[in-house]
């Protein structure tokens, strides 16, 4: 029987990967740097082939390398998940669990969701990472997280997918502004043409280019906001207009500004938020819990009223 690699030589590979230097990835790992070393080497020996190039200014993967850090996150990630089986069996929403939440959803959910879970689940620790939906995934991949809240489309292929709601996307608009006059307001060319963007790397700079159509979309400003907070002060100041989840405008975010939002007409572009995970993970029920949890934050979001709304 052949030998097989250690989790912990895989540790390593993993950590020189994300760190590009020996040293910050023997301190992710709490090894010595030397210890590092002679792990990388074993696993090479093993393997057969090398995996690192590295020089007194730099350290590469080669292409044996990236494929092996790929894999190796899949393993690392179906043995954390065996440890957590083990320690969740007896009582599920107990121990730390580790939820990602892109930016446009965190503070619109989070405000509502996390007192309900304290107090649902005392036992229950929760540690959030707020970031882009790609940094997510790839976290969530790697068994760096236990679930992530997302919006769709997005490509989750070999993931645990459960839809929670759809969240349309409503247009704002500086009060007084004549689209927020028409009777029947569809995202037309000249519309488009207005809008203005989120940054590379939200899935809701895609939602909108979705909406629009991508062929229209070609004259839309080439200024881009950070975040939906910054996307709607350049709104406010006239830069343009712009597509926001209803969720966020449920949420105040129009609070104290001089924007409305309305509903575009049928059919109205939305989103759909839904909680991922593993296919393999072991947290299964709490992965069921935590997606109930959230319908019932989003119920209690549905019964306010929606500020900065008009017909």
């Amino acid at each position: 029987m052949r030998a097989l690699p250690s989790l912990r030589q895989l540790r390593y590979l993993v950590a020189i990967a994300e760190h590009r230097h020996f040293g910050r990835a023997a301190e992710a790992c709490f090894a010595t740097q030397p210890t590092l070393s002679a792990g990388l080497k074993e696993l090479e020996q093993l393997l057969g082939v090398r995996l690192v190039e590295r020089d007194r200014q730099s350290v590469a993967m080669t292409p044996a390398g990236e494929e092996a850090v790929q894999r190796a996150r899949g393993l690392l990630a179906a043995a954390e998940d065996l440890v957590e089986t083990a320690a969740g069996a007896a009582e599920p929403m107990s121990g730390l669990l580790r939820l990602g939440v892109i930016p446009t959803l965190a503070p619109f959910v989070l405000p509502r969701l996390l007192p309900a879970l304290r107090a649902r689940h005392p036992r229950l620790r929760l540690a959030l990472r707020e970031d882009l939906t790609a940094a997510l995934m790839e976290r969530l991949a790697g068994g760096g997280l236990d679930a992530a809240l997302i919006a769709l489309p997005y490509d989750t292929e070999g993931m645990l997918v459960r839809a929670l709601f759809d969240d349309e996307l409503m247009l704002v608009a500086p009060v007084g502004d004549p689209a927020l006059r028409h009777a029947r307001l569809a995202v037309s060319d000249r519309l488009a043409a207005s809008l203005l963007l989120l940054e590379e790397g939200h899935c809701l700079r895609d939602h909108t280019l979705q909406a629009c159509g991508r062929a229209r979309v070609e004259r839309v400003s080439g200024i881009e906001a950070t975040s939906l907070l910054t996307l709607v002060h350049m709104v406010e100041t006239g830069l343009g207009l712009a597509l926001v989840p209803e969720i966020a405008v449920a949420g105040g975010l129009l609070a104290g500004t001089g924007l409305a939002a309305r509903r575009l007409g049928p059919p109205a572009p939305r989103r759909s938020v839904a909680l991922v995970a593993r296919r393999s993970t072991a947290r299964r029920a709490d992965f069921d819990l935590l997606a109930q949890a959230i319908l019932d934050a989003r119920a209690d979001t549905d019964a306010l009223d929606l500020p900065g709304a008009c017909a």
